[in-house]
Parts: structure tokens; sequence; C-alpha cells
């Protein structure tokens, strides 16, 4: 098996995330989601509804061999456009996908007995819902355990509704089914101290020498201000690889002690 690292990424798409209209949860949900098996997200992007940056977006995406989730704007509204971006990223036609529409007219006919009434599947308002079937030639679906009205998959990217409802557990769908020979491969371990009144610039060399000391492990530094229960400090650790944290950690620990810097181990 490789031991190359797999880069997970995540696009958020919506003019009302980047407008403050709703509250964008879906950065720490897929975070949550993938740590739980394991995982680690790689980066993120918030787009707003404009189809030539999503199209430009996924077509760099699609040129990488990254696992993407991307969010929002898959129905058949005029501020709906990544399955057509999709399409236009790949070269490819918008063509309707047969299970995916017969899973329109379920929802349809359902929704429509619930209430009590007749449906008429010809209806103008039925046919314009048969768009949310409209894919990339070639995708597959992503059952959607809320409406039943799928999401969409092009080879490793996934594209689902930007409801959280909807959302996350499609996104758990399709890690479980399609990737979960990824779960728990690399192991990690994190290491860290509260540095107080300390300045970045003179823990840098320190850090410097621990990540060129030990390939396998990464140095971060989260400075904060202080607040009511902790004055100014810097969270400074070691994360990585856990047979070289506990070494890169004493030599940390034994920098800061040269310097003599006051700092408190974290639990």
């Amino acid at each position: 098996m490789s031991n190359k690292v797999t880069t997970i990424g995540l696009i958020v798409i919506g003019d009302e995330i980047l407008s403050g209209k709703r509250v964008g949860a879906h950065l720490a949900k897929v975070v949550q989601l993938l740590a739980a098996r394991g995982l680690q997200l790689g980066w993120a992007e918030y787009i707003g509804d404009e189809p030539e940056r999503i199209t430009a977006t996924l077509k760099r995406t699609f040129a990488t061999d990254d696992i993407v989730f991307s969010t929002g704007g898959i129905g058949a509204t005029p501020d709906d456009h990544t399955r057509q971006a999709a399409a236009a990223a790949l070269g490819r036609p918008l063509v309707l996908h047969p299970q995916g529409a017969e899973n329109i007219r379920q929802r349809v006919r359902q929704v429509a007995q619930e209430e009590g009434r007749e449906v008429d599947l010809e209806a103008p308002e039925n046919l314009q819902r048969l768009k949310m079937a409209e894919f990339a030639e070639g995708a597959e679906l992503i059952p959607n355990p809320y409406n039943n009205v799928a999401g969409f998959a092009l080879g490793t990217h996934y594209f689902v509704p930007g409801f959280p409802v909807m959302a996350w557990p499609m996104i758990e769908w399709v890690l479980d089914t399609h990737h979960a020979h990824l779960f728990n491969r690399q192991a990690r371990a994190e290491q860290a101290v509260l540095v107080f009144d300390g300045a970045e610039a003179a823990l840098t060399p320190l850090m410097e020498e621990i990540e060129a000391t030990w390939p396998g492990i990464k140095v971060f530094s989260l400075p904060s201000v202080g607040d009511a229960r902790t004055r100014r400090h810097i969270e400074l650790g070691v994360k990585g690889d856990p047979a070289q944290v506990a070494a890169a950690f004493v030599r940390l620990c034994a920098g800061l002690d040269a310097q003599g810097a006051e700092y408190q181990r974290i639990a």
C-alpha cells in the first residue's frame, strides 16, 4: 500500500455564506467527521455564486488527486451553478441521470400523497425539479437520506447540497463507502505548551531546528492576546509521527528552558 498521504479538500459555495446571511458550519463539521476516521482536512475554499469562479476552481481541483467535497449550488434555481460548472470544468455535457430523475419523481409522489392530493409529473414545477438530476456525463449518485434528491460524484469530487441536514450524512456516506481504506492509516500525535509573554520571533529558530531534525514533525505556533482566565501567551507544540513527537517535544521544552521562558504544558 502506498504511503502517500491523500489530501482532502472542502469547497463551500454560496453568496449567503460570504454575506453573513447564514453562518457557515460545514468547515467545523467536516473537520470533525474526518477526525473521527483518522483523517485530516488539507484545505478549504469559500466561493460565491459566480459560475466562472466556480468553474475555474473546479478545473484546478479536478487536475489534482485530491478528495474534494463541495457543498451548495446543486439545486435548480437561477442562483445554483455548481452542476453546470462541474460539467464545464470537465468539458462534458449535462445529461439527465435516469435514477436521479426517478428519485425526484418518487419524492414528488411521496409529498403529494402525504398532502392528500393528485400529482402531475408533467407540471412545469415538477419538470423544473428534474434539473436537479442533470449532472456532467458519467456522474454517479450520492444518496440523500433526508429527501432522496441525490447529490453526485465525479471521480473523487463529491457534490452535496448546502443544507447541513443533508450534506453531513451524505459526506459520511461517501467516506464510509468509498474511502474506508484510508481510515486511521496515518497515526498522529500532538504535544504542546503555553509560552507566556513570549515573542514568536524568538521562538522561530527553535521551531526551524526541530522541523529540520525530525522530518515527520510539524511545529505550530498559535499566539493569543489572552482572556479573563489566561494572560498573553503562545500555544507552541509539535505534531505528526508519534514515534518522533516525544523526542521533538523534549527538545522543544529544553529549548524553552535554555531561553528562560515561562511555559505550562497543556494536558
